[in-house]
């Protein structure tokens, strides 16, 4: 693997859930909150009850705020944002990209303080910290704890399953802007994120880190000549693999790129 690394030019690394399992957190669109999860609700659930879609939101965004970037998330982040470190790593290399279906906003908090968020990561299923409002589409950051009274306190009632209990739309996330009513930042993995996932593959890398997600990419066979490495607890099944790396991934990761001791 070191070979490779040290040859390759254009690395993209794929990140699932697993990557935030360090963090205590399993929180990618498939995770679950007590039997229900992001991925059970699709787009149509907002439009339908927003009350209970933006429960499970909140419920997320209260323990991705509470979470710590592991060394993994740090490492990526580090190749992402320092061409002196990638150098270091990978000296043929002129990109390092991370494409996470996360939504817990923890490589971002990953990056060194004089780091730039735009060349860190492409997410997938957006991000729990942005909300879009359903009037005037303005997008934005927010980092409000809680983002309203509304949902104040409603966790346990999202740990115990009880969300039937509607939260009055008028007491829902508003716009700062227009007061619209706001929608959570994230989406579902369709044919469309697919599709641009493969390109990015296809077009930009020659070594993939597949980091947490093995069981995602089942599906992802079109890899041609580029050199797959697997990080996971599980052995990956279903794809081809030239590396893998079993156990904890801010273990294996970490060792892997030899930034143990400099994350």
């Amino acid at each position: 693997f070191g070979a490779v690394l040290k040859q390759a030019k254009n690395i993209v690394v794929l990140a699932g859930s697993g990557l935030s399992a360090a963090s205590g957190q399993r929180f990618s669109m498939s995770s679950n909150a007590r039997g229900k999860s992001l991925m059970s609700i699709d787009s149509a659930t907002f439009h339908e009850n927003p009350s209970q879609f933006w429960k499970i939101c909140h419920y997320y965004r209260e323990a991705a705020r509470h979470a710590i970037p592991s060394s993994a998330h740090k490492a990526i982040a580090l190749l992402c944002s320092s061409e002196d470190e990638l150098k270091r790593v990978a000296p043929s290399a002129s990109k390092f990209c991370l494409v996470t279906r996360n939504i817990d906003n923890l490589s971002n908090r990953a990056l060194p303080p004089s780091a730039s968020l735009s060349p860190l990561a492409i997410e997938m299923c957006g991000n729990i910290f942005t909300v879009n409002c359903t009037n005037c589409n303005l997008t934005e950051w927010n980092f409000d704890s809680p983002i309203c009274d509304g949902l104040a306190g409603i966790e346990a009632d999202v740990e115990d399953g009880k969300l039937d209990q509607e939260v009055d739309i008028k007491k829902l996330p508003k716009c700062s802007r227009c007061s619209g009513l706001l929608r959570p930042g994230v989406t579902w993995m369709d044919r469309h994120v697919d599709l641009q996932v493969r390109g990015i593959i296809l077009r930009q890398c020659d070594l993939v880190l597949m980091v947490g997600l093995s069981p995602f990419v089942c599906h992802l066979s079109s890899w041609n000549n580029r050199k797959v490495a697997v990080f996971n607890i599980e052995p990956p099944t279903g794809i081809r693999a030239d590396f893998v790396f079993l156990g904890p991934c801010q273990e294996t990761l970490v060792k892997a790129l030899d930034l143990e001791g400099r994350v």
